[in-house]
């Protein structure tokens, strides 16, 4: 249930209620454009509590956020800005992520993982990252269309991708990808967030022990070598750093995977560009990126002093949603930014992964996997379309990452 809002106190008026849906699935909230204009910086109220947050919007400003060592990721400071329903007692024993660590200890860490998402490591990966995207696209081709390419290409491959990096067993993916969809839910009660997140978190203490037992030639393996010299994690660090690595190694991709096809479905002369030329792809692929920003629910932070954003002073202790999707479309880096353009100069800019030291560790790795799975897609089945009318696909409006239900597809 939520909470009344607060009022601005400038106005007297209610806030604004974040998060803002999309009107259209390629474009931001209609809400941002005009804060932007008018208002880049400005307070709304979190649907979940009624709470105040500021909200972000414009790039430079949103970069400034991200970049600021005044600003802390602790989701157990006051004035963090929570889009779940997480009762005191719940976070007082929660146990942070990565991406809720400030340095130094973020720093120490992210220096662990750092080598298993480095540029080159990557590329050592892409053969059997291309080999997975190939079993399933002769799959799909084997059954005939129609075929929903959510479930047979856009989340198994991304699943089954990080389950071999991590070391977790493909044949548990079913569960897996079914609490962290719980647990990318905002219209969930806290006993529901909180009974998924305690179902992965024992599956992977678990397999986490296993591997302290029984080490393998896989992430979660390397990291606990690695830990017995540098002592930075105990074991609940660990089950921690697994389902961070699980639930964001897969969902986000998997989602950005639907909406590309989608995306390049409604663009055909941008699709057939791409078929003749396939080294446009790189390109494409940012420009994806930044068109559909899928985080939904901007970057949360909460000043840890009081600091300057544009025109505004954003005191210590109050809570900050740095939108990535709003700066993805900010008019003064991207002219005409709802309009997807593969040869758009600026796309490299986005902000789809974040910004700073906590920007997302695995783009990479998820660049390369989206490049294996539209390049298929081109190459393998030129007569690829859409099964459905596209006003009757289902997108997730009630989701913090941003996607299609199902995308019924055939050839």
């Amino acid at each position: 249930m939520t909470q009344p809002a607060e009022a601005a106190p400038e106005t007297g008026s209610p806030l604004p209620r974040f998060p803002m849906r999309r009107t259209c699935p390629f474009s931001e909230p209609r809400e941002y454009a005009e804060m932007r204009a008018e208002n880049p910086v400005s307070r709304a109220a979190l649907k979940v509590n009624g709470k105040p947050a500021w909200l972000v919007t414009r790039h430079e400003h949103v970069r400034q956020v991200l970049g600021d060592s005044r600003v802390s990721s602790n989701l157990k400071l006051p004035g963090y800005p929570h889009q779940f329903h997480i009762p005191e007692e719940m976070l007082a024993q929660v146990r942070l992520m990565m991406l809720n660590l400030d340095p130094p200890e973020h720093t120490a860490h992210r220096r662990m993982l750092i080598p298993e998402f480095t540029a080159r490591r990557v590329r050592e990966m892409r053969p059997r990252i291309q080999q997975i995207v190939d079993e399933h696209v002769d799959a799909m081709l084997a059954a005939g269309g129609p075929v929903d390419l959510v479930t047979a290409l856009a989340l198994p491959v991304p699943s089954l991708v990080i389950c071999e990096l991590l070391g977790v067993p493909y044949e548990d993916h079913a569960r897996f990808e079914e609490w962290s969809a719980a647990m990318m839910n905002h219209e969930l009660s806290p006993a529901e967030y909180g009974a998924a997140v305690q179902a992965l978190d024992t599956y992977l203490d678990k397999l986490v022990t296993l591997k302290e037992n029984e080490p393998g030639d896989d992430l979660i393996s390397r990291f606990l070598e690695k830990n017995r010299t540098e002592r930075i994690a105990d074991h609940a660090d660990v089950v921690t750093m697994a389902r961070l690595m699980l639930v964001g190694g897969h969902e986000t991709t998997a989602n950005m995977i639907a909406l590309g096809v989608l995306a390049l479905l409604r663009h055909p002369d941008q699709m057939a560009e791409l078929r003749a030329d396939p080294s446009l792809l790189p390109h494409a692929i940012e420009e994806l990126l930044r068109v559909f920003s899928i985080s939904d629910s901007g970057t949360a932070r909460v000043a840890a002093e009081d600091i300057e954003v544009g025109d505004v002073t954003i005191r210590a202790g109050e809570g900050i949603l740095a939108l990535n999707n709003a700066a993805n479309h900010d008019e003064s880096v991207f002219p005409d930014p709802d309009t997807l353009d593969i040869r758009r100069k600026e796309a490299r800019g986005h902000l789809a992964f974040g910004y700073g030291v906590h920007q997302c560790i695995g783009a990479n790795l998820a660049r390369v996997e989206l490049e294996a799975v539209y390049g298929t897609l081109l190459r393998r089945v030129p007569g690829l379309r859409l099964a459905a009318e596209p006003d009757e696909l289902r997108f997730k409006d009630d989701a913090m990452v941003y996607g299609v239900h199902e995308l019924p597809v055939t050839w």
